[in-house]
């Protein structure tokens, strides 16, 4: 195996099997609650039971990782994710179901930093946005098709057969990482301890700044995101499968916008290519406020919001992997902890928001708000990272 040509599709593979299903949930819970027979409000439960422990292992899997070894403790990861992905399939009760779908969000958490943390291990720095590029790019094309696959399968079998297909789906990134383990790279570093590197990572004004704007960018593009859906259905009602189809817009341009952003940053710096992903996403939110009436306008909005994340993600997580090399593991985790709770918390105010303001109102607070992550990224961000590889 070619580690540099293969590595990408290998861990970006396994990337969009895990960001797909962690959407999975929404469009089918409905269907769920009934055959369950339980309300709807108890049955969002099993959103959270994925969503808690998959915030909180990332955090745990990078020094793991750096441990114990990248490779031994993602391939693990993702056979224990497709064994308990299909045992959702058996749950008979709430209470099983969300166990179930607790320990998905567990292993799932390992895939994203870990990838991240291998992605630098092989790729020298000149290389290295535009294969985090491309990996992030297919990570979230399956999160942008995951109402789609998920509603598809469930029209055509039913709930549990989501679950059936997505543990069979995963089964082909585990049997590629098996099949190639042995030409995998792998350090370990035995003396990794779990929570030294964080210290010193958050105690160091480059990487800590950096964190805050990972935090920044998943409140506002991750929480913007959150809320298309629903602005669609709201809009223009459709069900789950025409909603998804339309937000692959997303996705189809964090791929190309991934492959982009690389050679772009290596033209006019990654400065600039951040620049332009906050700009971008900010204007994604306004065009989705003041034209999202219009189909084509609203698909052109959905769209450079990719653009805009995938630009901005990419350029943020190319810094990350200089900040430590002995604890890269640790340094991506905790990117993935500030990007995943930026969402978590983008989403909740957004709830409050749409509640006190309206919907629509949350794409202009949310632009509005990117604007200014764009002049604050202007002040904390300066040159490159030095100083930190000691971690």
């Amino acid at each position: 195996m070619d580690v540099k040509k293969n590595l990408i599709a290998l861990l970006g593979l396994a990337g969009f099997i895990v960001m797909a299903d962690n959407w999975v949930v929404s469009p089918i819970l409905p269907a769920i609650s009934q055959n369950l027979n339980i309300d709807i409000a108890k049955a969002g439960l099993l959103i959270s039971a994925y969503m808690i422990p998959f915030g909180i292992f990332q955090v745990i899997f990078g020094p793991l990782a750096d441990r114990y070894g990248k490779k031994q403790i993602i391939t693990f990861s993702m056979i224990a994710f497709t064994v308990v992905t299909g045992l959702c399939a058996f749950g008979s009760a709430l209470t099983s179901l969300a166990v179930f779908r607790a320990l998905t969000g567990i292993f799932a958490a390992s895939v994203m930093p870990i990838s991240l943390a291998l992605i630098g291990d092989v790729f020298p720095l000149q290389e290295r946005q535009g294969a985090i590029g491309s990996f992030m790019g297919i990570s979230f094309l399956g999160q942008g098709l995951s109402m789609v696959i998920g509603g598809t399968i469930a029209f055509f079998l039913n709930w549990r057969g989501v679950f059936a297909a997505y543990s069979v789906f995963s089964l082909i990134p585990t049997i590629l990482l098996l099949a190639n383990y042995k030409s995998l790279p792998s350090e370990k570093h035995p003396d990794s301890k779990i929570l030294a590197p964080y210290k010193k990572l958050l105690a160091t004004s480059k990487s800590l700044l950096t964190y805050i704007l990972v935090l920044l960018e998943g409140i506002f593009i991750v929480g913007s995101f959150s809320y298309i859906g629903s602005f669609i259905a709201q809009t223009y009602h459709y069900n789950f499968f025409y909603i998804g189809l339309i937000m692959t817009g997303f996705g189809i341009m964090t791929v190309i916008g991934g492959r982009l952003s690389g050679k772009l940053s290596a033209k006019v710096g990654a400065r600039t290519v951040l620049t332009l992903g906050l700009l971008c996403a900010s204007l994604a939110d306004m065009i989705i406020y003041y034209l999202g009436a219009n189909l084509i306008l609203l698909i052109l909005g959905i769209a450079m919001l990719g653009l805009g994340f995938i630009f901005t993600h990419s350029t943020l997580l190319t810094r990350a992997t200089e900040f430590a090399q002995k604890a890269r593991g640790a340094a991506m985790s905790l990117v993935a902890f500030c990007f995943m709770g930026g969402g978590g918390v983008g989403t909740a105010i957004g709830s409050r928001l749409i509640a006190t303001y309206g919907l629509l109102q949350l794409f202009i607070i949310y632009g509005a708000a990117l604007v200014a992550t764009l002049f604050l990224s202007y002040i904390l961000i300066r040159g490159r990272v030095v100083g930190i590889n000691e971690v």
